[in-house]
């Protein structure tokens, strides 16, 4: 009876840790929400975009005036023939236009260059959040299985003790072999030996949680609805990835940059026309009883046409058109990895679910031969060491349950990743989605100012 109460306390230990929600638990959609608030890796790639956004009112001020101020102090002295040496001081003061009429559409050409680029970064930063999404959900259901095989070791190593006991009770009234207790000893120090790894992982899932979502695992519930969400087929999925995926739509955006770098670049051979106007005052030393003042403006058009400039802009030509290249060959091979996790996703997702059923057939096999290797251990048909390996397949078969249930899950959130369908808002997170247009918005426009939107 106490070798059954062993067995059936590990059943009950492995059914609460992987049990549903409870009261008080968090679960996996809070932790995610967490996650996609605190992460650090996400607050980078924020920031990293909010840096890319800077890059167009840089282009845009290309249609803006330059001004600009000066103020120039000085002596000069002249030796002509003896007695006739001169000093003079001088000071002038001035302020300079210059406004750009047309630059060979290179502003243009920067200005949406620029435009695709930030598209890019946004489409990157898309791809990094349902990336620590999904080390979230990892992390999170590692924690989960990781504690459930720990009870199972424990229920295991107490099952061992009370073989170990019996075992010595049966060698001392003479009904036992010193070699049964020898054998359930050593199940026992590799129970025991199976035990320290499995704190040992659980310890190490608990670290890279803190690490990933930002505070310790407490009661974490193993429900999501997740699985309802997943394409119905691997044709569905390799659509969705396809249209959705952020690496697919982050390379065919830095195409875009890619042709208005050449037409920038091409822009360099054209003819640059300017209007510039300039005011200055100048004093000198006075010839009289006054100082001599003058006051002189001028503005001018000017024409500037690139004849010649020793081949650096028709090798930059050339290397923006290869660049561009280059950017379109990404987006094929973009596809080509995308298409590839997918298929690896949606195989992975396949055969966790048909483990879980190949599990839970073994286990329930396996319960069954144990208890009737205990009853005929009793009656002397069966030896310590049957008791011990059925045992031994028995706990197996849990701790390969339990893994296949880990492995479902996060197959299944790896699956809506590799589809580019892993976001906050698909998710449903009860998180303040942040829009990454906002501070793009606040600056595009901008003519001045050095304080950043958040005041900084």
């Amino acid at each position: 009876m106490k070798l059954c109460h062993s067995l059936l306390v590990g059943v009950a230990l492995t059914a609460a840790a992987l049990a549903p929600s409870g009261a008080g638990a968090q679960s996996v959609g809070e932790a995610l929400a967490q996650a996609y608030s605190d992460n650090p890796t996400i607050n980078a790639a924020r920031a990293a975009l909010r840096s890319v956004d800077e890059a167009v009112p840089q282009a845009l001020s290309g249609w803006r005036p330059q001004i600009f101020g000066r103020f120039d102090v000085g002596a000069q002295y002249n030796r002509n023939s003896p007695g006739r040496d001169s000093y003079r001081n001088t000071a002038i003061a001035g302020i300079s236009v210059t406004q750009a009429l047309f630059r060979g559409f290179r502003t243009v050409n920067t200005t949406r260059q620029a435009e695709a680029v930030v598209r890019a970064e946004r489409e990157s930063l898309r791809a990094t959040e349902q990336a620590v999404l999904f080390d979230a959900a990892t992390a999170y259901m590692d924690v989960i299985g990781n504690s459930a095989i720990v009870s199972l070791r424990r229920s295991n190593l107490s099952f061992l003790a009370e073989q170990v006991r019996a075992a010595n009770d049966r060698f001392e009234v003479g009904e036992g072999t010193r070699t049964d207790v020898s054998q359930a000893r050593a199940r026992y120090s590799e129970a025991q030996s199976d035990l320290n790894l499995a704190l040992a992982n659980v310890n190490t899932s608990r670290a890279v949680y803190r690490q990933v979502i930002g505070s310790d695992p407490k009661k974490l519930s193993a429900r999501t609805n997740v699985y309802g969400m997943l394409p119905k087929s691997l044709d569905k999925a390799m659509a969705m990835g396809a249209a959705q995926h952020p690496s697919i739509l982050s390379a065919q955006h830095l195409v875009d940059a890619a042709v208005f770098a050449v037409k920038t670049a091409e822009g360099e051979l054209l003819p640059t026309v300017t209007l510039e106007g300039n005011l200055q005052r100048q004093w000198s030393p006075p010839t009289s009883s006054t100082l001599d003042t003058v006051d002189s403006a001028s503005i001018f058009g000017r024409v500037s046409i690139p004849l010649y400039q020793g081949g650096a802009v028709s090798s930059q030509v050339r290397q923006a058109k290869e660049d561009l290249g280059q950017t379109r060959i990404q987006v094929d091979v973009a596809r080509d990895q995308v298409r590839a996790s997918i298929v690896s996703a949606w195989g992975q997702y396949q055969a966790a679910v048909a483990s879980i059923a190949a599990a839970r057939d073994a286990v329930a096999a396996n319960q069954l031969a144990l208890e009737g290797v205990i009853e005929e251990q009793r009656v002397g048909q069966r030896t310590t060491l049957d008791v011990l390996n059925a045992q031994f397949e028995l706990v197996n078969s849990r701790v390969s349950l339990v893994t296949a249930q880990r492995n479902r899950a996060v197959a299944a959130f790896g699956l809506l990743s590799t589809v580019g369908a892993l976001t906050s808002d698909r998710l449903g997170l009860a998180v303040a989605q942040y829009d990454s247009t906002a501070h793009y918005k606040k600056v595009r426009n901008s003519w001045y100012g050095l304080t950043t939107p958040d005041g900084r």
